[in-house]
């Protein structure tokens, strides 16, 4: 821009080719008539850089420039540096500057027509709104324009930013869900087997390996049919059958769990009663409830086969208000005793994610009774009609 305006500017000087005649001319001197015209082309170089000290540098060149004959690539170049002064100078610029040069048009007007009193006076307005405040005005739409583009990219970088947090964290929920529902399906299960493998093992009796032996199979169908079925789930979104989803436990299966409990604690002395609503309380129950008290219930179950002492385990769930109480007790004697098969304690963990999931209350630990040391867990899983959040 400087080099084409520098050389269309000597070119016009060279062929006499000026903006006003001479007798309107303050300097007459040709070669003085090029400075303004070299000074605006070396402030071309600076337009992006120092928008600014272009911008008043050029100002006292265009004035100088309108007292010799002037030159047509001079006026140019300096429109082009209060358009750069708007667009790439600070924000206090870009509002100021089309607002002085506005005033300027204005003053500019009613001063030679003032003085002139003539119509032909507001042509100089209209030629000092050309050569100023068209450029600044032009400035100010196009870093407007910039500016929202530059604002619509962030947002979408930014949207772009949340979805992907959002997938990240969804993605680390249905982890977690799916570790729970898991660890809750297949515990149970191996921790019947284990028990069993070991009586099987340290008695030298026919009829007990026996019948540890039928229990393990059984533990071992269950289990297998529901890690099919989870894996179903998890390959193409069905049961396992391709018809239709597997359906989510529910507190109607929780008398065969104790039934299960009960073989698979025989050995261990350990007997088992269950006391949950009625039919009509539990058809009131959303699901995604029915679902986490039976798997409180199995994981407890689960935990005094592992770890209760000889004694009863008792299961009861009560409808209060608009929460479900789910209590689980079983004896450990004296002194908790040690793990009679392999675990990590991530039942508890889960329990409490489930219940947290909810927004209800989770307990677990020892209680001190009259006879026996007690474990209790105790869950308060609230009750309300919208609730269908199904990773409960």
């Amino acid at each position: 821009m400087a080099v084409s305006g520098l050389a269309g500017g000597v070119l016009l000087w060279a062929l006499g080719l000026h903006m006003q005649g001479e007798q309107h001319a303050l300097i007459h001197t040709d070669r003085l008539m090029l400075l303004p015209l070299f000074v605006m082309a070396g402030l071309e170089l600076i337009r992006r850089t120092r928008p600014r000290t272009a911008l008043l540098v050029g100002t006292a060149a265009i004035v100088a420039d309108q007292l010799t004959r002037g030159n047509i690539a001079t006026v140019l170049m300096f429109t082009d540096l209060v358009y750069a002064a708007v667009l790439y100078g600070t924000p206090a610029s870009a509002r100021r500057i089309p607002v002085t040069t506005g005033l300027i048009t204005v003053g500019v007007s009613l001063g030679f027509l003032a003085w002139w009193q003539q119509p032909e006076a507001l042509l100089l307005g209209v030629l000092t709104g050309l050569i100023s405040f068209a450029p600044a005005t032009t400035g100010a739409i196009v870093r407007n324009h910039r500016e929202a583009a530059d604002a619509a990219r962030l947002r979408a970088e930014q949207t772009a930013l949340l979805a992907e947090m959002d997938r990240r964290q969804a993605v680390t929920a249905e982890r977690a869900r799916m570790a729970r529902e898991l660890h809750d399906m297949v515990a149970g299960h191996l921790s019947a087997i284990a028990i069993h493998s070991t009586a099987a093992l340290s008695l030298d009796d026919p009829g007990t390996s026996r019948d540890a032996l039928g229990v393990i199979r059984e533990n071992s169908v269950e289990g297998l049919a529901e890690m099919r079925r989870l894996i179903g789930l998890l390959r193409d979104g069905t049961g396992g059958n391709g018809d239709a989803p597997a359906p989510a436990p529910t507190l109607d299966g929780l008398p065969a769990l104790v039934r299960q409990a009960e073989a698979a604690g025989a050995a261990g002395a350990l007997t088992f009663t269950l006391d949950a609503p009625g039919q009509n309380a539990r058809d009131a129950l959303p699901a995604p409830v029915e679902l986490a008290a039976y798997r409180i219930v199995q994981e407890s179950l689960t935990n005094a086969l592992k770890h209760a002492a000889p004694g009863p385990v008792r299961i009861s769930l009560r409808r209060t208000g608009h929460a479900l109480a789910v209590h689980v007790t079983s004896v450990y004697g004296d002194t908790p005793p040690g793990p009679r098969a392999p675990g990590s304690g991530a039942g508890l963990v889960g329990m409490r994610e489930r219940v947290a999931l909810l927004g209800g209350e989770f307990t677990a630990g020892p209680a001190e009774g009259a006879e026996h040391t007690q474990w209790h867990v105790r869950a308060e899983l609230p009750v309300r009609a919208d609730d269908k959040e199904p990773s409960a």
